[in-house]
């Protein structure tokens, strides 16, 4: 349209001219790529807070793509995660954190505070997290933060934490406490058949990634983006 009116102003024996010169820049404009509607809004960032549950996991990459295709919109998923430690080191953490301005953190910190080497008494694991939890909310007040029950553990992995589950519900009724989201993939590893579950977890305490991806990620994306998008 706007090509047809400059054609239409210009002079009448110079309308030929005028009319090959618009048409190879109207031509020009038409055939730039414009940016995708999902690139003209800010990426969603998350920060995924936690043990080798979240370092090994593996399900990052699976949750960043199938959330932007769902949002339409970019994805950016950073992990604060580090293998063997507890909520005792999560503490001297929250700087890296923060420092990210995440839009959602995905938090799970009690699989090796229930370790029984590590000497981290359910207690104390209860006060780590609420202290963690009170200051991200205090640092990051607009931040989504979701703490998450992970996989089942088994053999040796299983034996050296014989209360894992009260360490689970101390961090979940710390969220519930403070009005958060609480995520339980649990349920989704139960329902799997012991044969699969073993195979799935050949160590009995590291998923592999991709069936990892295929319990976690359908559950974060309903919740994150609601059950229709997740389902």
């Amino acid at each position: 349209m706007i090509c047809l009116q400059l054609w239409r102003a210009a002079p009448t024996e110079r309308r030929l001219a005028w009319g090959l010169v618009l048409f190879l820049t109207c031509l020009m404009m038409v055939s730039v790529p414009g940016k995708s509607d999902a690139e003209n809004f800010p990426a969603v960032k998350i920060v995924a807070f936690g043990t080798s549950l979240t370092a090994r996991g593996g399900w990052q990459s699976g949750l960043q793509t199938s959330l932007a295709a769902c949002l339409q919109r970019p994805v950016r998923i950073e992990s604060v995660a580090k293998s063997g430690e507890t909520s005792t080191w999560a503490l001297t953490q929250l700087d890296r954190v923060v420092a990210e301005q995440p839009d959602i953190i995905l938090i799970e910190l009690y699989a090796n505070d229930a370790t029984l080497h590590r000497f981290v008494s359910l207690a104390q694991s209860r006060r780590n997290i609420g202290d963690i939890l009170d200051q991200l909310q205090q640092r990051l007040p607009r931040a989504r933060i979701i703490l998450m029950a992970m996989n089942p553990f088994s053999g040796l992995r299983g034996l050296i934490r014989p209360f894992v589950d009260s360490y689970i519900s101390a961090h979940q009724e710390e969220a519930q406490k403070r009005g958060l989201e609480f995520v339980d993939h649990r349920l989704g590893w139960e329902r799997l058949a012991p044969d699969d579950l073993a195979t799935a977890i050949p160590d009995g305490a590291h998923p592999r990634a991709e069936v990892a991806s295929q319990i976690i990620v359908p559950e974060l994306v309903g919740r994150i983006a609601g059950r229709d998008c997740g389902e």
